[in-house]
């Protein structure tokens, strides 16, 4: 074909196949790369549009029906909370969840997913008490939860509207809520269910008081923070005979000494505790004896300045129980008594006890019938004492004591210690200890069915415990060791917000009525009308006229105010699951959360579970970790350092939130930042860019027309086959394991090193040049459109956006749904195409020689490139290659000898055998290529001008160009 001087030439082809310098005439003769899939994903343009197409095609809705029939697989969703918009790590957590359940159902499995939300509690009231301002105090309390529920409702909205648009799939037109009747009725049920089975029980115990919320808490609303308390060490006189103790203290002035970090307790104290099996030794000085701990002796002689202190005696701490102190400025007799929780590692070894201010000191004072009456009121001021404190906040009241104690000459020594103390996980102000009467579940009472008095609600739960999975495996530890050692459930608030203890109180006696008819008519008035009607008259005729008290026989009845514990009732969140989906199993599959949730909701969930069922709710538990700024510390928006999921979505998209999420291991501490974030988006457009070169070339195939049998495949595609089986196996079982950081780590080498660098490299000369409707082009077709079709289905849980974008591009073929998230991951047979025998040509004979051709190409490449620095080629085209390898590298290579310059990129290659076997190094040798070159392909070829027809193209396009022209 001849051309004339001066023709227009356009630019040879690069990776996406534009040409340089070849003449027009000969372009249109090359099979270009063409898709309307664009390079640019313009993520956050185009991703609300395909959120708006699966939501007209109700996609959710579709998944169950594809997957009606299949076994089930339940991941349960723990209820965020509904007071702001979501944050970092609830986008992790959310992502997570999205992952499992969309490969779940990719594994075949029928996995619903029902988001939650927990609505009531603390926050959200105290949010509205401010917005209310004094008008709450005129209000019903109907009318504040409505408030309530419309600030909550807010916020579920607005949650719900974000989760969507990072891409997650669940019922979100039927949520469940803590806040609707029915989810509400069921903690009611759950209740009573422990209260029907005798292990409620209504009294006074010292429990967690937060005096800015005013309100008891449990353990799990507890957080340990600094704090700084002025610490006191106070003289108790002996009022009993010294003698009693030690002979050597006969008519000796004896006293202990305590020491506190909490001198507002003091006007509480009730009892002087000691250690029973410790050593105590009493110190002289100054006329005076003073019984400390052996241990610390030393110390408190300094720190109380006890002038040539000298032992007199020593004895155990056992001898000075019952004996009768002198409270150091009331007149009250304090009594000596024992307890092992004493310690020996500061202080003096004798604490003070107020049974009112303690949990431990409120056990010790029922064991010795002590008063524990709290003078300490909901708001933390001090009533009913000396004029110095009364009517004074706790910390306010420190001082004035001290001063009180300093008067009376009963303070030793006084300083400030700054240590780890109980704060509201809420408002994060200091909480104190305060005995009031509450409700609790008992750990101790013994399961229906029991085979003992000792198989109780723990022993049973800490059984239990062990026949669960733990992701990481500590988790199983660190939960037995908060079951084994927490206190009775406190599962009162007394707060509006919040579903009601609905228990009837008798007026006369206070005590609870349980009956197990009236308690099923308040839960189908929950049912029905909303906790809401505890608060409204429709709830007064529950109760049968004449009912009486079984305890007084009274017939006047009023209704508890207190509310549940939120934990109660986010505990109770798989119960109401299956009250409304009653085909969902028992247990379910996944719990997934935080690591703060085991003291929280993993350790609720389970206790109500064991009380209504007898076993846990989980087959399973996954604990994410923390998500930090690159510095390591925790994100909040108080500290600047937060990175807004919505932000990105709207600036990077949604996309590369999710692909962040992948890329990190959970279950360690995780960083997010604006850096890593752009680190991601590019990784994400290598991977849009491989599926844009698989698309673009394949533009003229249809599979159903144009597939090519596996046996009958290049050597090449059949290898990329295997090598893709293998991907899809690694990945599959990555997902089973939830490691989708390895998925993510994997597909990223996929796509760069095994498709981009290599496969697609030297495709590129197949694809472009052949004839299009070549056996050696359809073979390279349909290898990249099985890797197309593995590859999507393969990312779309992870990247489900673009997974669904490029499905719509993919060749259509029979059976195929309209969406990636309707189909099934893919399998070998689909893979490899179903050929008998592909999946033993994978096992036994591609591994190896692709292996050793792999290796000699990179050796290869590595000459070519040291030619170029040389200025001996410009090109790989330009070079021949001249190769000796010993055995058995030789004989692999010789297999595939026709196809190494392709494999190298190269015009020729001449292999000879080098002596060896086994031993030895394969030597390169490059040269400049023989002939001329192919003003078409570019390759050189001694054979270029033969063909007068087309006298300026080598032998393998002029057969090209006939097959064209026929």
């Amino acid at each position: 074909m001849d051309v004339p001087r001066g023709a227009p030439y356009n630019e040879g082809f690069n990776y996406w196949g534009e040409l340089h310098r070849v003449p027009f005439e000969l372009k249109a003769t090359i099979n270009l790369p063409k898709t309307a899939f664009p390079m640019k994903a313009n993520l956050p343009q185009n991703e609300p549009k395909i959120l708006a197409r699966w939501e007209q095609e109700r996609i959710y809705e579709r998944i169950r029906a594809a997957r009606k029939g299949s076994p089930t697989y339940i991941l349960h969703d723990g209820p965020p909370y509904t007071s702001g918009p979501i944050h970092m790590g609830t986008a992790l957590n959310k992502c997570l969840k999205d992952f499992i359940v969309k490969s779940k159902t990719m594994a075949g499995f029928d996995a619903p997913y029902v988001p939650g939300w927990d609505c009531h509690g603390l926050p959200i009231e105290i949010k509205v008490d401010k917005e209310l301002g004094g008008k709450k105090l005129q209000m019903r309390p109907t009318d504040v939860r409505a408030e309530c529920r419309k600030y909550a409702q807010k916020f579920l909205d607005l949650q719900r509207t974000q989760f969507k648009r990072i891409g997650v799939f669940g019922r979100f037109d039927r949520p469940y809520a803590t806040m609707t009747p029915q989810y509400e009725s069921v903690v009611l049920s759950t209740f009573f269910s422990f209260y029907e089975k005798g292990f409620v029980y209504k009294g006074l115990r010292a429990v967690y008081w937060c005096m800015h919320d005013e309100t008891a808490l449990a353990e799990a609303e507890v957080e340990y923070e600094n704090h700084t308390s002025p610490t006191v060490w106070v003289k108790y006189a002996l009022l009993d005979d010294p003698a009693k103790i030690d002979a050597a203290l006969a008519g000796k002035k004896v006293s202990t000494i305590i020491w506190t970090t909490t001198p507002w307790t003091l006007p509480a104290s009730m009892a002087v505790a000691f250690h029973p099996d410790e050593d105590y030794v009493a110190l002289e000085s100054g006329g005076e004896v003073y019984i400390v701990a052996s241990k610390l002796a030393k110390d408190v002689a300094e720190k109380c300045n006890l002038s040539g202190a000298r032992e007199i005696s020593h004895f155990a701490g056992q001898k000075l129980e019952r004996l009768n102190f002198q409270h150091p400025f009331l007149d009250r007799k304090i009594l000596g008594v024992l307890a092992e929780y004493v310690t020996m590692d500061t202080g003096t070894g004798v604490v003070h006890t107020a049974p009112s201010h303690g949990a431990e000191d409120f056990i010790t004072g029922v064991k010795y019938g002590l008063d524990a009456t709290s003078n300490v009121d909901e708001k933390g001021i001090l009533r009913n004492g000396l004029p110095e404190y009364t009517g004074k906040r706790v910390w306010e009241a420190n001082q004035p004591i001290m001063d009180l104690l300093k008067s009376r000459g009963a303070l030793l020594h006084a300083e400030k210690t700054e240590h780890s103390y109980p704060h509201c996980w809420r408002c994060h102000n200091p909480v104190i200890f305060r005995a009031t009467e509450q409700w609790f579940i008992s750990m101790e009472t013994p399961m229906p069915g029991g085979k003992s008095k000792d198989d109780n609600l723990r022993t049973r739960t800490l059984e239990e415990i062990k026949h669960v999975k733990w992701d990481p495996a500590w988790g199983e530890e660190r939960l037995s060791n908060m079951i084994a050692t927490r206190p009775d459930w406190c599962i009162s608030r007394q707060r509006v917000w919040g579903v009601p203890i609905a228990v009837f109180l008798c007026e006369k006696c206070g005590k609870p009525l349980n009956d197990h008819t009236v308690n099923q008519k308040v839960v189908e008035l929950f049912a029905r009308s909303g906790a809401d009607a505890w608060f409204t008259s429709e709830s007064d005729s529950i109760l049968p006229a004449g009912t009486k008290c079984p305890h007084c026989e009274s017939t006047k009845f009023e209704k508890e105010t207190d509310i549940f514990d939120v934990w109660l009732e986010s505990g109770a969140s798989y119960l109401a699951l299956v009250n409304d989906e009653p085909s969902y199993p028992w247990p379910s599959d996944l719990y997934l959360e935080g690591g703060d949730q085991y003291r929280g909701w993993f350790q609720s969930s389970l206790l109500c579970a064991m009380g209504t069922h007898g076993t846990p709710p989980y087959k399973g538990v996954v604990t994410p970790g923390w998500t930090l700024d690159e510095k390591g510390q925790a994100m909040s928006k108080s500290r600047g350092n937060d990175v807004d999921p919505v932000d990105i979505s709207s600036r990077l998209g949604a996309e590369v939130v999710r692909f962040w999420v992948a890329s990190v291991d959970f279950r360690e501490d995780v960083v997010g930042s604006e850096q890593l974030m752009l680190r991601v988006a590019e990784n994400y457009r290598k991977i849009r860019n491989t599926f844009r070169y698989i698309l673009g070339n394949l533009g003229d195939f249809d599979p159903r027309r144009d597939a090519v049998s596996f046996e009958k495949m290049e050597a090449l595609d059949q290898y990329m086959l295997c090598q893709t089986q293998t991907f899809a196996s690694d990945v599959r079982g990555w997902y089973e394991e939830f490691a989708f950081h390895k998925i993510y780590h994997r597909v990223n080498h996929f796509c760069i090193v095994d498709l981009s660098a290599f496969y697609f490299d030297v495709l590129k000369d197949r694809l472009y040049i052949s004839a299009p409707k070549s056996q050696g082009r359809r073979s390279a077709q349909t290898a990249i459109w099985r890797i197309g079709e593995a590859l999507v289905r393969l990312l779309a849980p992870i990247m489900s956006f673009t997974s669904e974008e490029v499905w719509d591009y993919l060749p259509k073929a029979t059976g195929r749904g309209e969406s990636v998230h309707l189909a099934l991951f893919p399998g070998a047979a689909e893979i490899l195409g179903d050929a008998k025998g592909s999946a033993e040509f994978c096992d036994q004979k591609t591994g190896d020689d692709w292996t050793t051709l792999r290796s000699v190409r990179d050796e290869v490449l590595k000459a070519l490139e040291e030619a170029r620095n040389n200025k001996l080629i410009g090109t790989g085209l330009e070079a021949q290659v001249a190769l000796s390898a010993p055995e058995p590298v030789y004989s692999a290579l010789a297999r595939h000898g026709d196809q190494l310059r392709y494999l190298f990129i190269v015009s020729a290659v001449n292999l000879t055998q080098a002596a060896g076997n086994g031993t030895g190094a394969v030597h390169v040798e490059v040269k400049k290529a023989d002939g001329a070159k192919c003003e078409r392909c570019w390759n050189y070829s001694t054979h270029v001008g033969e063909d007068k027809e087309y006298p300026t193209v080598c032998e393998r396009c002029s057969a090209v160009l006939k097959e064209l022209e026929t």
